[in-house]
């Protein structure tokens, strides 16, 4: 009989991945998922699409701007991002997303300038403050339909860059089984377009006058990726329940016993089946309560892998107890990434023709201007 005692020493790790970088793979997320939006109108021409094709690229530009910040706050030095492009690494997914990320950028600015072109033009003709300045941007008129589709094609190309990149250098770190599955890129993508559609719901009540028939098209296709989501998690449940991979097992041994992830797993069935169920039977009324809670699903569900996962001992057992700062690596800095997001959207709100060159509320200095104007139909 051994009767000699082994102790066992772990190393406690501060969280790698901080809060920053769960805004950035959120917004970006949502950027990505927006864009995808915008084509049945700007590049397949469907008219009755118009207003979600607008509401989804302001949506797709103010969220595609914000996340790189993010990323940059992320590095624990931003001035380090350039070592990527000096120092570059082709087996890493990180070093190729200092690529994918301006491709997908670049992308998406000329297709929004080449979408807004000709509502460019219309208020450089229009006389009003910085007219000069929508005359020069918006030179060449309305962009022909090949430009459009050029553009969107380019564009695609960043966003299918994006969605496995961002998937990937997740996924490919084996020394976490909760991150290392093929499941985790689909997730991702399928919880973008939830989100996306989260805030297409709420941008279509708050911008403008509401258009109920664009909330039952946008629940109809909530309820389709959240049952996309639910599946995805099923799938991931049965693998790791069956036994048919020994990694998937061991990320739900490593969890099941916890209390709050047993609470967080109750938590995100409830936020993924509730919105589901009224998108399902009441269509036309619930587009404000899913789109909150599916922007929350979202970003909860990112928060949840990033830094719940960290909490997991790399070796040895139980949890690690991470608790949110209040400084810039924590509470702060998830605060100055919205506030960035909304001087993002107030910006682009006030200076771009997002809605139309004859939807949007006339120059205040313009004295031609009826008083009373509606601001956007």
């Amino acid at each position: 009989m051994d009767s000699q005692i082994t102790e066992v020493l772990n190393v406690t790790r501060e969280a790698s991945w901080l809060p920053w970088a769960v805004q950035y793979f959120f917004l970006i997320g949502l950027s990505y998922a927006s864009f995808m939006l915008t084509l049945p109108y700007f590049v397949f021409g469907r008219a009755h699409l118009e207003r979600l094709g607008r509401l989804s690229l302001l949506a797709a530009l103010a969220c595609g701007v914000a996340a790189p910040v993010a990323l940059l706050a992320d590095l624990h030095g931003p001035g380090r991002f350039y070592h990527f492009y000096l120092y570059f690494q082709p087996r890493s997914w990180m070093a190729w997303g200092s690529f994918f990320i301006p491709l997908y950028l670049g992308g998406l600015l000329l297709y929004a300038w080449l979408a807004l072109r000709a509502d460019l033009a219309a208020w450089g003709a229009s006389g009003r403050a910085g007219a000069r300045w929508y005359r020069l941007a918006g030179r060449g008129g309305r962009a022909s339909r090949g430009a459009l589709a050029g553009a969107a094609a380019l564009t695609m190309c960043g966003v299918l860059a994006l969605a496995l990149y961002t998937g990937m250098e997740v996924a490919v770190v084996r020394a976490r089984p909760l991150w290392h599955t093929p499941f985790l890129p689909a997730q991702f993508v399928a919880t973008a377009a939830v989100g996306a559609l989260g805030l297409a719901l709420l941008f279509n009540r708050y911008l403008g006058a509401q258009d109920r028939r664009l909330e039952l098209a946008l629940n109809r296709a909530l309820a389709l990726s959240l049952a996309l989501v639910l599946a995805l998690g099923g799938g991931w449940l049965y693998v790791s329940l069956s036994g048919l991979s020994p990694v998937h097992s061991a990320a739900f041994n490593q969890v099941a016993g916890a209390p709050a992830w047993q609470f967080s797993a109750v938590w995100a069935v409830l936020a993924t089946v509730a919105p589901m169920a009224l998108a399902v039977w009441r269509p036309a009324t619930s587009g404000l309560f899913n789109g909150i809670v599916a922007l929350h699903s979202a970003w909860m569900m990112r928060w949840t892998i990033f830094i719940g996962g960290q909490a997991i001992p790399k070796t040895g057992a139980g949890l690690y107890d991470y608790q949110l700062p209040l400084g810039s690596d924590g509470l702060l800095g998830i605060a100055g990434t919205l506030g960035l997001w909304l001087v993002l959207l107030i910006v682009m709100l006030d200076y771009l023709p997002w809605a139309g060159a004859k939807r949007v509320r006339p120059d205040p200095a313009d004295p031609v201007a009826p008083v009373g104007t509606a601001a956007i139909h």
